[in-house]
């Protein structure tokens, strides 16, 4: 009876804690499942359907994307939904699935902050939620899962610190918390996760120093802190963890010379990435140790000497880029290079490499893909072996001082997609093989000296977007297979070459392009009405050539023009109305044409500074900025006839009476009408103003000091205001200096026969007596707002009071600009005038700058015209007909060999020129003190070429550095306008540089320092 009842008892109790194991599994299975059905109702798209099998049909178990544990049913341990597109936010119920130990959700776009309550999961393993977009800080309770080996948060939008908590969790083996929005230091604590193998906290604003701690982290293989503003200098021992593979700290502001640990480095080091911070010292020979190496990433930094020659022992190399450092080396290390067969990608531009390329850099690894060598001291010719390299897709050379031809094996590059040659003095002709390579998408070679025809073969290349061949010597027409090029729709540029002929009508094939520049050749013609059909045009530049006829209504539909500039051509007619409607149109230059009738008021003819009409004199009206003349109405021209009539009616009757006041002044004034003769016969035409002695004395409130603008050696200049409210300029000859009458007439005799945007422009003249009855004669120019250079290049040094005072100051670009101002108008007096014009007295105080900073050369008191002999006939040679060997013109700025008898010559010129050139740059005035007897300025500058230009350049010029790209880019640019003035400044005038080459070379120049700014400042 006891054994059946001890039974019964056993048998209820089994049952009854089945019933609550039963009971607790299904508690738990709920438990999981409503976590699950809480994380599918927070997302709200799904666009593959992933969570469609989470349904009711089917156990939990058996989602997608979910794992329940084997020896705990309905227990979910994995759930992994990454890159399922997924948008919603991360329910905080995952919290309640306490057995989970993985956690993927990586790749889809979830938003919003991390829910606390994963810190609940005490047996996570692995939670990967990269590249989402959630928000907020790290939950701090997320140090309570200790079982964590895998945390990654990369690519979020998480803001904040990084919890020193975190060293809690000693199982960690992989933390990514990079591409995020993380500021603060990096916590020391760190250090502590022993078993740590990749941290990866790049791409944030963490600041501070990076921990010293962190050696102690002997697993570590990837170590990524770039892209940071992290400081200090890289922690001692950190290079050395024997297991490292990957060390990346770019784009930090780190310091010091963190590559003289480099020698105990391990051999398991196969990236090593430090560009973009303040590094110094050299590369040393010791990275040779790293024999894994395959990465090397130093550019952007201050390391400076030679590239070790046995580079190429690290034959596993496969990236270099060194480039932006201060390294200097003739590129003998390129031979040991050879041995790299992986060599894929090579950087070595903006440094101070010299020398010729070797031959073996034909040899080089074929796999190699990318070549970049610009902006160093690169001599010599292009390797005629180039097109060895068959893989290669990437070269650019611009930028050095390349010479000679391009090899025609350039063509065998079949797989070339861009190529940059510009800025270096490459010559001969373009290749035809260039047509071959027909992947070819960017083509620059702006800025040499190449000659000869644009290759026809250039149709080929079906793919090109960007074709720049501006600035250089080519000839002929334009080819319309080139023209035809409809894949061209970012830059196309034909500007600065001799190229005639028309546009051709394929013009209008290139519908996709952005900008079009043609500017500066020799082409005629009519524009083509094709032209309309370039809708995308942006900048369309067409100026300094001779296309005619009326500006073509077929530039109507280019609603997208931002610029517009057709100066300089032969233009007729009237100004379209249709120019108003471009809306976007902010520049637009007609200039030097023969355009005539009313200017319209709308659209970009609102505003007066962005427009500019110039040399246009018939036109009329406009907005009161312009300062046009009003418009004649109708009614006027009608009665015009009747009034002629009534002139004619008087002017009969005033002619008796003339006459015989003609005869009463003869006998008076018979002696001062002899000097008088002389001056006007000089044949000042009637378009020149008539202004009277009176006139002049209102117009300067009687000569006072407060209109005084300047003083020179034969006159004083004022400014006034005439009657018809002109603001003009008036230098008053002092006629006791000897000499003065002479540069009265010499000035009238020149500046009355020429005309060009770069001189100043003469309004009248006029000789006369004054109120006591003396000889007065003066000129009147056209007023200068801004002045003269020298007030600009010495300011508060002229002798008057000066309201800007020292915060004068011309930017690099502003004095290229007036540099060539004055070289053009030079030229014009050299080689375009009639006969020849030696100015004679070439100086700062003598150009002058217009509103829009143009410089105006002035004062031809000196001025010789002489017979004109070609430049190359009388180089050594004495020009002119001058025999004076009085040594006339400004000290300093006058030729050597006008002290030794030789006559007046545009030689004299030039050399004035390259003394100006010298001292607009440097900012020295050629009579300092400081260069003594033994020195000038010539001599100065030449002993500071090349190493010490720096220390000669304008100390105002350096201000533009704000970063050391800069000055680099600031100091070559020097380098290179030092050389011109240098070369016009010879002491023996057959060794000068003509004043066109001169020009040439401050063009490309100009053009190269201006696309390197524009580079810079994307």
């Amino acid at each position: 009876m006891g054994k059946q009842l001890f039974l019964i008892l056993n048998s209820a109790l089994l049952w009854w804690w089945s019933l609550i194991t039963i009971s607790r599994a299904y508690s738990q299975n709920q438990t999981d499942l409503l976590a699950l059905a809480s994380f599918k109702n927070t997302i709200h798209k799904d666009p593959f359907r992933v969570l469609s099998s989470w349904n009711d049909s089917t156990h939990h178990c058996e989602w997608q994307g979910v794992l329940c544990s084997k020896r705990h049913p309905g227990r979910v341990t994995s759930l992994n939904l990454r890159s399922q597109g997924l948008e919603g936010l991360l329910s905080s119920h995952v919290g309640n699935l306490s057995f989970l130990r993985i956690l993927f959700l990586q790749n889809n776009s979830f938003h919003g902050e991390i829910p606390p309550q994963i810190g609940n999961l005490l047996r996570l393993r692995v939670l990967v939620l990269s590249n989402n977009s959630f928000g907020g800080p790290i939950p701090s309770n997320l140090s309570r899962c200790s079982n964590l080996e895998t945390l990654n948060l990369i690519d979020n939008q998480l803001v904040g610190g990084i919890h020193s908590d975190l060293s809690s969790l000693t199982r960690l083996k992989g933390l990514g918390l990079a591409v995020n929005s993380l500021i603060g230091p990096i916590p020391r604590s760190i250090g502590n996760l022993s078993l740590l193998q990749k941290l990866s906290l790049s791409e944030n604003a963490l600041s501070g120093e990076i921990p010293e701690e962190l050696f102690r982290l002997k697993r570590l293989t990837f170590f990524q802190l770039f892209h940071n503003k992290l400081i200090g200098e890289v922690p001692a021992r950190l290079l050395n963890i024997s297991n490292i593979v990957l060390f990346e700290v770019g784009y930090n502001q780190l310091r010091g010379s963190f590559l003289n640990d480099v020698s105990t480095a391990p051999p398991s080091l196969c990236a090593l990435g430090a560009s973009s911070n303040l590094f110094t010292g050299m590369i040393p020979s010791a990275l040779t140790n790293v024999t894994g190496l395959g990465w090397l990433m130093l550019d952007s930094n201050n390391f400076h000497g030679p590239i070790p020659k046995n580079l190429g022992m690290l034959k596993g190399l496969y990236m270099i880029t060194l480039s932006d450092n201060h390294l200097r080396d003739d590129l003998s290390f390129i031979s040991s290079l050879v041995n790299c067969s992986n060599l894929t990608y090579l950087d070595m531009q903006m440094n101070l490499f010299y020398g010729s390329f070797p031959r073996s850099f034909s040899n080089l690894s074929t796999s190699i893909e990318w070549i970049s060598m610009a902006n160093n001291r690169i001599q010599g010719s292009i390797p005629l072996a180039i097109g060895n390299l068959f893989n290669l897709s990437f070269l650019d050379l611009r930028d050095n001082f390349l010479t000679d031809c391009i090899p025609h094996s350039i063509g065998a590059l079949s797989n070339l997609q861009r190529v940059i040659l510009s800025g270096n003095m490459l010559t001969g002709e373009i290749p035809s093989s260039i047509g071959n390579i027909t992947l070819l998408n960017f083509l620059d070679f702006s800025s040499n000296i190449f000659q000869g025809y644009i290759p026809q073969s250039l149709g080929n290349c079906k793919q090109l977007i960007v074709l720049d061949l501006s600035n250089n010597n080519l000839i002929g027409s334009i080819p319309v297979e080139i023209m035809g090029l409809s894949s061209l729709s970012i830059t196309f540029s034909l500007a600065n070459n001799n190229l005639s002929g028309s546009l051709p009508l394929q013009v209008g094939s290139l519908k996709n392009l952005g900008i079009l520049d043609l500017s500066y050749n020799r082409l005629t013609g009519l524009i083509p009405t094709s032209i309309g059909e370039c809708l995308v045009l942006e900048r369309l530049h067409l100026e300094a050539n001779s296309f005619h006829g009326q500006i073509p209504e077929a530039l109507r539909p280019l609603r997208g023009l931002q610029e517009l500039d057709l100066s300089n051509n032969n233009f007729s007619g009237p100004i379209p109305s249709f120019l108003t409607g471009l809306s976007l149109l902010m520049y637009l230059n007609l200039s030097f044409n023969q355009l005539e009738g009313q200017v319209p008021e709308g659209g970009v003819f609102s505003n007066a500074s962005s427009v500019s009409i110039y040399g246009n004199t018939e036109l009329c009206g406009g907005v009161p900025g312009l300062k046009l003349p009003l418009c004649k109405s109708p009614s006027s021209k009608k009665s015009s006839s009747t009034k002629a009539k009534v002139i004619y009616v008087v002017a009969g009757s005033l002619l008796c009476l003339a006459l015989l006041l003609l005869c009463l002044s003869i006998f008076y004034h018979k002696k001062k009408q002899t000097t008088t003769n002389a001056s006007t016969s000089l044949s000042f035409g009637n378009q020149f103003l008539r202004i009277s002695y009176e006139e002049l004395l209102r117009a300067t409130n009687r000569f006072s000091e407060t209109n005084l603008i300047g003083k020179g050696r034969y006159g004083t200049v004022y400014k006034g205001i005439l009657d018809s409210g002109a603001m003009v300029a008036t230098k008053v000859l002092n006629l006791s200096q000897r000499g003065a009458s002479r540069s009265f007439i010499s000035e009238c005799r020149t500046l009355g026969t020429i005309r060009h945007r770069n001189l100043v422009k003469i309004l009248s003249v006029c000789s006369s007596v004054d109120f006591h009855g003396n000889d007065f004669k003066a000129l009147i120019y056209e007023f200068m707002a801004n002045e003269s250079l020298e007030e600009w290049l010495h300011p508060g040094t002229i002798g008057r009071d000066d309201e800007h005072g020292d915060s004068r100051n011309l930017r690099l670009v502003q004095r290229l600009h007036i540099a060539i101002d004055i070289a053009t108008a030079i030229e014009y007096l050299h080689k375009s005038c009639y006969s020849a014009i030696v100015h004679g007295d070439l100086k700062p105080s003598n150009v002058l700058l217009d509103n829009d900073m143009v410089a105006r050369v002035g004062d031809f008191g000196l001025a010789k015209i002489i017979s004109m002999v070609s430049a190359e006939d009388t180089r050594g040679q004495d020009q002119g007909s001058s025999t004076s060997t009085t040594v006339r013109g400004s000290i300093g700025y006058v030729p050597p060999e006008y002290g030794m008898g030789h006559k007046v010559s545009i030689l004299g010129d030039t050399y004035s020129y390259g003394i100006l050139l010298l001292e607009m740059f440097t900012g020295k005035r050629p009579t300092e003190e400081a260069f003594g007897h033994n020195l000038n300025l010539h001599n100065f500058v030449r002993m500071a070429l090349p190493d010490r230009a720096m220390d000669i350049v304008d100390l105002r010029l350096w201000s533009e550095a704000h970063d050391q790209q800069q000055e680099i880019k600031i100091r070559d640019c020097m380098i290179y306008v030092f050389e011109v003035g240098l070369a016009c400044s010879m002491e023996s005038p057959s060794d000068r540089m003509d004043m066109t080459e001169a020009i040439r070379k401050l063009h490309l120049i100009k053009v190269s320092y201006e696309t390197k700014e524009r580079r810079i400042g994307m």
